[in-house]
Formats: C-alpha cells, sequence, structure tokens
C-alpha cells in the first residue's frame, strides 16, 4: 500500500517539475528517495516474516528431536530463510543417529565375547518369551564354566578374555548347528553364558543340545601357543513346563545347573520336581533371611582352641548361628551360602564383627585368656571396607586389637586381593593374628603362602582324622607341620575327636588343638563356665 502511493507521488512530482521548471528538482529527489526507502523496508518485511517463519519452523523440529524424531528433514521454510541453519540441523541430527546406532549396537554386544549382552539378551528374550501364548516352547540353558577362575588368576585376564571369546565362537556354532533359527545367546557375566532356543520341546532334542555344549566346551582350547581345558556345566528348563516367563526359566535353569555343579560338573542336568521343591525351600530361605538381622535372630557360639604344650586356651572360635523361628537352631553351613549369593553377606558380616567385637570387649575386662577368632568370607576380602567397619568396630568396643584372630579359608586367602592383603597386614600390626584355615582341602601354592600376612595355619580335618591310626597319615601330617613351622607359623589341627588323635599331634609337633575332643561349640555362658571348670584341659595339657 505504502509503495503504491509512493509511486503516485513520485509521478505528481515529475509532473509538477516539468510545468514548474528547475525549481522543483530538489522535491523530485526527496520523492525519489523516499520511494527507495519504502521500497527496502517492505523487502525487509518481507524478508523478515520469512526468517521469522522458518525459525518458529526449526524450533518446532528441534521439539520433535528432543521427542525421538531425527530421521525427519528440517522444515522447507527454514531450508529457504535459513539454509546454513537448516543444513546445520540435518548434520547435528545425522551425527547424531550415527551415535545412537554406535551406542545401541555396543549396548547389546559383550565386548570381550560379542555376544549379546545381558541386558540385551533379557530384553530379547522377555519380548519373545513373556507376552507369548502358553503354548509357544523353548528351551532355556544355563552355562557355567567349571575351571575359568582358575586360569583367568594363574594366567592373567588378557588369557581369560581370550578363552571366553573362544567360548562364545563355540557357542555360536552349537546354537546355528544345534538349535535352529532364532536362537539367542548371550553372555550373563564373568563365566556364565545362556543359549535361548524357541520352537524347541522334544526331549532327545533338548538332551542332544546339551551334550554338545558339554563336549564342545570340554575340548581344549589353544591360547597364546598352551592347551587350556575348562569344561561346563549346564543346566536346562522348558517352556511351559518349567515357567513361562523369562524370570521363571533363569531360576529353574539355574538350579538345574548347580545340580550339575554338585553332582561333579561336565554334564548336564534338566529342572524337576525335586529341584522345584528346593527353589520353593529356597526362595522361603530368601525371604526369612532378609529380616534376621533386623530382628535380631543371629547368635554366635564359640568353640576352644587350646596349647598342646601347656592346655592354655589360646582363642575361642566364633560360629554363626540362626535361630530360626520355625526350624530352630541353624549351622552356617544352613544359609551364609545363599546369603552371599543374595547379597545379604554385607548386613550380616557386619552383626558378626560388632558381636565379635562386643564378647570380646566382655572378656577382655573380666581378664578372660585367650583370643576370639572371626571368620572372614570371599565377598568380605573383597570389600576392603569390611576391615575398616571391623576395626571400627573394635575401637567403639574399647578392646585392643590383640584380643582378635582372622580365620581366612584356604581358597580365600589364595585368591585375596592386593588391598584386602595390605588391610590384613595393617590389622596384623595394631596386634590381631591371621590365621590361613582348611589346609590341605584345597589347591595351595607355597610362593603365595610366604606372602601372606599370617601366623598360624589350621590344618583340616581331613588330614587329621586317621592320624592316630594310619601311618601314611601320621607321616603326611608331620611333614606338613614342618612345612608350617618353616613358614614362620604356628600349626593348629582341626577337626580332632580323641585322645588318641590329640597324643599323636603332640608327638608330630602341632601348637594346638580344636575339636570336639576339646569342647564343642557352646554360648557364652557355657564357655565361661567350661573356662572356670579345674578339669578343662585335661586331656590336651
Amino acid at each position: 500500500m505504502l509503495w503504491g502511493v509512493a509511486v503516485v507521488g513520485l509521478g505528481a512530482a515529475m509532473l509538477s517539475c516539468a510545468a514548474g521548471g528547475g525549481h522543483h528538482i530538489a522535491f523530485v529527489a526527496l520523492a525519489i528517495v523516499t520511494m527507495l526507502a519504502l521500497g527496502g523496508w517492505a523487502i525487509t518485511q518481507r524478508r523478515l516474516g520469512r526468517v521469522m517463519s522458518g525459525t518458529q519452523a526449526a524450533a518446532s523440529r528441534l521439539d520433535a528431536a528432543t521427542g525421538g524424531d531425527l530421521a525427519s528433514e528440517a522444515p522447507a521454510s527454514t531450508h529457504d530463510a535459513l539454509p546454513r541453519l537448516a543444513f546445520a540441523m540435518e548434520t547435528l541430527f545425522d551425527g547424531l543417529c550415527r551415535d545412537m546406532e554406535e551406542v545401541t549396537g555396543r549396548a547389546a554386544r559383550d565386548p570381550v565375547t560379542g555376544l549379546a549382552s545381558r541386558a540385551f539378551f533379557r530384553n530379547e528374550a522377555e519380548t519373545l518369551l513373556d507376552d507369548a501364548p502358553e503354548e509357544v516352547t523353548a528351551a532355556l540353558f544355563f552355562i557355567d564354566l567349571d575351571r575359568f577362575k582358575v586360569i583367568n588368576d594363574t594366567r592373567g585376564h588378557a588369557c581369560g578374555d581370550k578363552l571366553l571369546a573362544k567360548v562364545a565362537e563355540r557357542l555360536r556354532v552349537v546354537a546355528s548347528t544345534a538349535c535352529g533359527d532364532g536362537a539367542l545367546v548371550g553372555r550373563l557375566a564373568g563365566d556364565e553364558f545362556t543359549l535361548l532356543c524357541p520352537g524347541i520341546d522334544a526331549p532327545d532334542h533338548i538332551r542332544s543340545i546339551g551334550d554338545s555344549i558339554v563336549a564342545t566346551l570340554g575340548a581344549p582350547f589353544t591360547i597364546d601357543d598352551a592347551m587350556i581345558s575348562i569344561g561346563a556345566s549346564v543346566g536346562v528348563a522348558q517352556r511351559p513346563q518349567h515357567g513361562l516367563t523369562l524370570h521363571e526359566l533363569m531360576g529353574a535353569a539355574d538350579a538345574a545347573m548347580y545340580r550339575s555343579k554338585a553332582a561333579g560338573r561336565a554334564r548336564v542336568s534338566s529342572f524337576d520336581a525335586g529341584l522345584a521343591a528346593e527353589l520353593t525351600d529356597r526362595d522361603r530361605l530368601d525371604q526369612d533371611l532378609r529380616g534376621a538381622v533386623r530382628r535380631d535372630e543371629f547368635a554366635l557360639v564359640f568353640q576352644p582352641q587350646v596349647s598342646l604344650r601347656d592346655g592354655a586356651l589360646v582363642t575361642s572360635e566364633a560360629l554363626l548361628r540362626w535361630r530360626h523361628p520355625t526350624l530352630g537352631l541353624r549351622p552356617a553351613a544352613a544359609f551364609l551360602a545363599r546369603a552371599e549369593q543374595t547379597g545379604q553377606m554385607a548386613a550380616i558380616g557386619d552383626w558378626v564383627a560388632s558381636s565379635v567385637a562386643a564378647a570380646a570387649a566382655r572378656w577382655h575386662r573380666l581378664g578372660r585368656p585367650g583370643r576370639v577368632a572371626l571368620n572372614v568370607a570371599q565377598q568380605q576380602v573383597e570389600d576392603v571396607t569390611f576391615f575398616d567397619r571391623l576395626s571400627e568396630a573394635f575401637s567403639r568396643a574399647q578392646v585392643p586389637l590383640d584380643r582378635l584372630e582372622l580365620e581366612l579359608a584356604e581358597g580365600v586367602a589364595m585368591q585375596c586381593p592386593p588391598a584386602a592383603l595390605d588391610m590384613l597386614e595393617a590389622l596384623r600390626s595394631a596386634g590381631a593374628s591371621v590365621t590361613v584355615d582348611d589346609f590341605g582341602a584345597g589347591d595351595s601354592n607355597v610362593q603365595r603362602l610366604r606372602a601372606l600376612p599370617m601366623d598360624r595355619i589350621k590344618l583340616d580335618r581331613a588330614l587329621v582324622r586317621d592320624v592316630a591310626s594310619d601311618a601314611d597319615a601320621r607321616t603326611i601330617l608331620q611333614a606338613l607341620v614342618g612345612l608350617v613351622h618353616g613358614l614362620g607359623c604356628e600349626a593348629v589341627a582341626e577337626g580332632v575327636e580323641t585322645a588318641a588323635q590329640i597324643d599323636v599331634l603332640r608327638v608330630i609337633g602341632c601348637d594346638a588343638v580344636q575339636g570336639y575332643a576339646v569342647a564343642h561349640p557352646m554360648d557364652e555362658g557355657a564357655l565361661e563356665a567350661w573356662i572356670a571348670g579345674a578339669t578343662r584341659f585335661a586331656r590336651a595339657g
């Protein structure tokens, strides 16, 4: 509109100039300038409108991108008004798409083996199983390598990773040749693998797949020019017989795998009614355990250990018991393994540490002899903060650490991480004693033993059992006692049940004994009475 007015005005001015002479030239020039200015303003307005429209469209496109749309192009209005912005947006979205695909791909694959990761396997399997009709069949295999940890510890993690990659290759072959289309192989964690075979229900077929897994993983592997043998234990569960969802099938296959382990390893076990009953009991145990610390259901009993030199009380080993509300007093062996598997060991271990510190403080104030021995589990040495909490418990109880003895089973001691060894050495420096328990029951390395911060070694009960009746047993035990002394430690025999065994153990040089021949485990009050008894050490002294 303004542009039209300007044109009309300019025309009139020119006519007037032609009629009136040169004095109108200035007016004409002004009219021309005005017309050009108004024209530029109109063009700018139109340009600004396109820019605003393109900007609004770009903002809407970015909102869509935050909702997950990275595939659509930049709006046409943005391309028209702001081509550089449109190009930048599309370049950004393309890059984000590539990054997302890369991240998703990495998350879906285990970096060591290239198999489906734990999360991806679960997601894919749940998609397949959880919402499927009940008649859909499948077989789920739970695979645990038998001797991988030994290889990983002795040859190093690099060798262990190569071994896992080769295991994955063999499992892929089994999946493709024995299971058919749709089979999914995954690595859950560590040395645990799973194989899901949908559409399979024939018992012979399932058995053949399990046998193939055991056979192929039982064959030697060549790693860095070395021949390595491991083997695998396998558990299998079927859908719908043993569960409909992945969660149900995983629990059943895991229980079957542990049956294979218990039966000697390198074999296949199927889930059945007996294992179903065990699972029910295990679930009930888990539920009962969760509140046991809060309900103050745990208790300690103590088994004394005496010197063979003078019969003096050396140590009272604290043994955990569970006062179950319906099953009565339960030994630690009935529930501790499950507590470790379900992550409840930390709370139980802290309760034991505090209770041992409290008992040691009472005995210290009363002037009772001997230390209190605390058993340390594998999970506790892997969590080095446990030792800090233990030290704090003794500090709160105001009892010196020379009243504490730490017992580590032979297998735990052999796998003790460097940080835990440093903590044990620090506790020893503060007065505590360290004992290797169950010596002779596993695979000990003398060089490793020499490096451990330890004061005493307890000879396993299997070595002691026949020492009074078998000359070979005496010879072996005497040699081991010499080895223990050579390491600068005291030799303690556990599981001693007869006076005849005590006599032999004294002759071959054992320093102390523990077992029913000395005393059964007892509560603190009974221990006090036992210590006060005039004949309490008659058999040992």
